[in-house]
């Protein structure tokens, strides 16, 4: 079945691209989110003709989402867990963990967004990224640490 992307894809490709996906992937789940449009001639002349629109408001998403970047930008936060003898951690902390602490400060962040680069179960900074864009990434400190 071939789509035409609306929206970014991560494995499958950029927006208004013309890609092959399988039938019950396009029919089930591009199809009915608004990811994709079937790649018949009236779409790709509609998508053509709306190309300027849309690339206008990816445009404002974008730099929305480098403005909240950059307020990000060096941001640290600390996160008491408790630790065992060792100083190895009861579980781990969670991308869960981290969006509630965004939230507290004012980020709302979706905590699918959030790559851990797997997981942080030890004491200590460790760096995080937070996907706010397909093109925007920002980077903090989680500072893992003691509870008390």
């Amino acid at each position: 079945m071939r789509v035409i992307l609306l929206n970014d894809q991560r494995h499958l490709g950029k927006r208004g691209e013309v890609v092959d996906v399988k039938p019950g992937h396009g029919r089930n789940y591009l199809l009915p989110q608004g990811m994709a449009l079937a790649a018949t001639p009236a779409n790709i002349k509609l998508f053509e003709h709306q190309r300027v629109k849309i690339d206008a408001q990816h445009a404002r998403e974008r730099e929305a989402a480098q403005a909240i970047a950059d307020k990000m930008a060096g941001l640290k936060l600390e996160i008491p867990k408790r630790v065992g003898e060792t100083d190895t951690l009861y579980g781990s902390v969670t991308a869960g963990d981290i969006a509630e602490l965004l939230e507290k400060k004012g980020f709302t962040v979706d905590r699918r967004r959030i790559d851990l680069e797997g997981g942080i179960k030890t004491l200590g900074d460790h760096a995080v990224r937070v996907e706010l864009h397909p093109e925007v990434v920002a980077e903090m400190t989680v500072s893992v640490v003691r509870e008390e």
